[in-house]
């Protein structure tokens, strides 16, 4: 019924050196400087500009939209010379009519702004706020007789399920909004396989699903389509559909996560949207892959900071059975005039995004008490934000991010359902074992409250490496050996209602200048380009995949300057066979870590077995670093050598 048209080809970008080049959306004008340090990157107005021909559409009973689903961070829309739309929020979908505008040729102008200001979110952050219209364009032609496109671009339709009767029949609430009230509304629900399992008349309906098929996370994510029909003296006007899942979940403090009434400890990563040489650009395909990779590991869960995503990712999250977390940039630094923005941002979040089954919570915000002057108003904003979440969605729980330095005692952290902390403990400062002693300390003085890990992890790049790793030196040892901990920590406080890695990808940051590549936030399991799996993402699988697997970690550390060294693999198989030379030279047995002690005199080739899976690597002495190498300024006992 409803048609799209991609506006992608034919666009003219003024940037800020004011000459008007061809380009291609999605784009960002960022791509480059928002990634090499210095935090120089140009905020500003940049322009947009493209002319095309009026979609096919009767104009007597058809209506037109201009939609876009990302342009950040302020849009200013001008069609054939006249304003028709302003947005303020670089990371939602927006969309209005521009039907009495449209002419035999169109000139659409599009100013945007990422400029610095103090009433859009965000504005200070450990991440680069690339500016551009880097989501598609699209326009829309749709009978006058419609269901409502017009709300904070929203779908125009809402659906609630849960499992009842002992998870024997699904319970599922139907509403939908028609533009102007004009029209019957028919409903019915589709199962995966195409067959109409329950139908019902009206904008509000309630129907049962009998043997219902749960979503039941990445083990069996099953999706179900709701169908909307429009219909206007009996005659087909308008039809909407939207998959949804049925599923149940709760919380406890003292036992963390359930889904479907089973306990389900929600272990898995955080993930920001952009990628070297093209921002926050991203296709379709290079969302396909960021999933694949979490999926690799095992994950169950993603923390999708610090704005609000992609619905293709999303839906990519329906499909994989990822639980998520998603939330608004309300991060860093509470702005006073920007509290409108926080709402009118959230509002978009959870209209445009409530049919995923995937999202569980709603985050709320990010390490606000940073850079925050007026206290009061910081909490009330917040105690807004948290009841207009449980106004517009009842099924859902609200939580935050707290920053390292805001203590359990603050009073943020005690606004919304639950909580969760970024903590680098043992990276920012000395002391892994401080996680253990941070969580118990809370867990005892709030034990009714959940608590989690929202972020954390170390700095480690794979070309830096060290025989004797520590924190600061940026290797890809120190990473892993954080890691091992961190993940022996949650097995022994098992109560976290989830733990989110900071980060799966390396990140853009280009306010960064130290401790590595300028301009990179280096916390990933993956490097930026997506191109390495770094060690510490084979740490994870070995702890959350299934998939047999083994590998050898450092292998990039090939010339040791040591005559004996120790070849370390992680695995997620029992057994662990390892073979130097040709030779079989031992056997272990236990799990996730294994690590074997050699002999190195000259060139050790290395092979690890576990059933029909295998790794290889070749370490070498020497006795000094090979010329291609350099010593950096990281070590204290051992050679730490970038390439």
């Amino acid at each position: 019924m409803r048609r799209y048209e991609p506006l992608k080809q034919n666009w003219f970008f003024t940037g800020p050196d004011g000459k008007e080049t061809a380009v291609t959306l999605p784009h960002t004008w960022n791509a480059v400087d928002g990634q090499d340090g210095g935090n120089d990157y140009w905020r500003g107005t940049c322009t947009y500009r493209t002319a095309f021909a009026p979609p096919a559409y009767d104009p007597e009973t058809e209506a037109v939209y201009l939609e876009f689903r990302g342009v950040n961070a302020s849009a200013q829309v001008t069609l054939n010379g006249q304003h028709c739309l302003s947005h303020d929020g670089g990371y939602s979908t927006f969309r209005t009519e521009i039907t009495p505008l449209l002419q035999e040729k169109n000139t659409l102008s599009v100013a945007v702004d990422n400029s610095v200001n103090n009433r859009v979110y965000p504005q200070k952050a450990d991440f680069t706020f690339y500016g551009g219209i880097y989501r598609d364009v699209y326009l829309i032609v749709v009978n006058r007789y419609h269901f409502e496109m017009d709300h904070y671009a929203g779908p125009g339709i809402q659906v609630t399920a849960k499992p009842c009767e002992g998870y024997r029949e699904g319970e599922v609430q139907v509403n939908t909004w028609v533009k102007d009230g004009v029209g019957d509304v028919s409903v019915r629900l589709v199962d995966a396989q195409g067959d109409t399992v329950a139908s019902g008349e009206g904008t509000s309906v309630s129907l049962r699903i009998p043997e219902v098929h749960l979503w039941n996370g990445v083990e069996d994510p099953y999706l179900y389509t709701a169908v909307a029909t429009l219909t206007v003296n009996g005659e087909k006007k308008d039809e909407i559909s939207t998959r949804f899942g049925v599923r149940d979940f709760h919380y406890h403090p003292k036992t963390g996560f359930y889904l479907n009434g089973r306990s389900y400890p929600l272990r898995g990563v955080s993930r920001h949207q952009d990628r070297r040489g093209v921002g926050n650009a991203l296709t379709p395909e290079m969302h396909r892959e960021d999933m694949d990779l979490i999926c690799e590991i095992g994950a169950n869960t993603i923390r999708l900071a610090h704005y609000q995503h992609d619905q293709y990712f999303y839906d990519l999250c329906d499909e994989r059975g990822m639980v998520v977390w998603a939330e608004i940039p309300y991060i860093s630094e509470h702005m006073p005039a920007g509290r409108e923005n926080t709402i009118s941002q959230m509002k978009e979040l959870i209209v445009q995004n409530y049919n995923h089954p995937s999202i569980v919570c709603w985050g709320v915000s990010n390490e606000i008490t940073i850079s925050t002057r007026d206290k009061a108003d910081m909490l009330d904003n917040h105690r807004v934000l948290n009841d207009l979440c449980h106004e517009m969605d009842k099924t859902r729980f609200t939580t935050l991010a707290c920053y390292a330095m805001c203590g359990p005692f603050n009073k943020v952290a005690h606004i919304t359902d639950v909580v969760s902390w970024n903590l680098y403990l043992g990276w920012y400062v000395p002391g892994l074992w401080l996680n253990d002693v941070w969580m118990r300390f809370f867990h005892m003085v709030y034990p009714d409250r959940c608590l989690g890990y929202s972020e954390y992890g170390c700095e480690g790049m794979p070309n830096l490496h060290s025989e004797h790793p520590r924190r600061g030196d940026h290797t890809e040892e120190y990473q892993a050996k954080y890691h091992e901990y961190m993940l022996r920590c949650f097995e022994r406080n098992p109560y976290m209602w989830a733990t989110h890695v900071w980060n799966m990808f390396d990140f853009a940051a280009d306010a960064r200048n130290q401790g590595g590549e300028p301009g990179m936030n280096h916390k990933g399991l993956v490097t930026f380009d997506r191109k390495t799996k770094k060690d510490s993402f084979y740490l994870y699988k070995a702890y959350w995949s299934k998939d047999p697997f083994v590998h050898i970690c450092s292998k990039g550390f090939r010339d040791r300057t040591a005559g004996r060294i120790k070849v370390k693999v992680y695995s997620n198989q029992g057994e662990v066979n390892l073979f130097v030379n040709g030779a079989k030279a031992e056997t272990k047995y236990g799990s996730h870590v294994f690590e074997f002690t050699i002999d190195l005199k000259d060139v050790a080739k290395i092979r690890v077995t576990s059933g029909d899976v295998a790794d290889y690597a070749e370490f070498r002495h020497v006795d000094r670093p090979n010329p291609a190498y350099r010593l950096t300024s990281a070590g204290d006992k051992g050679a730490n050598w970038t390439k």
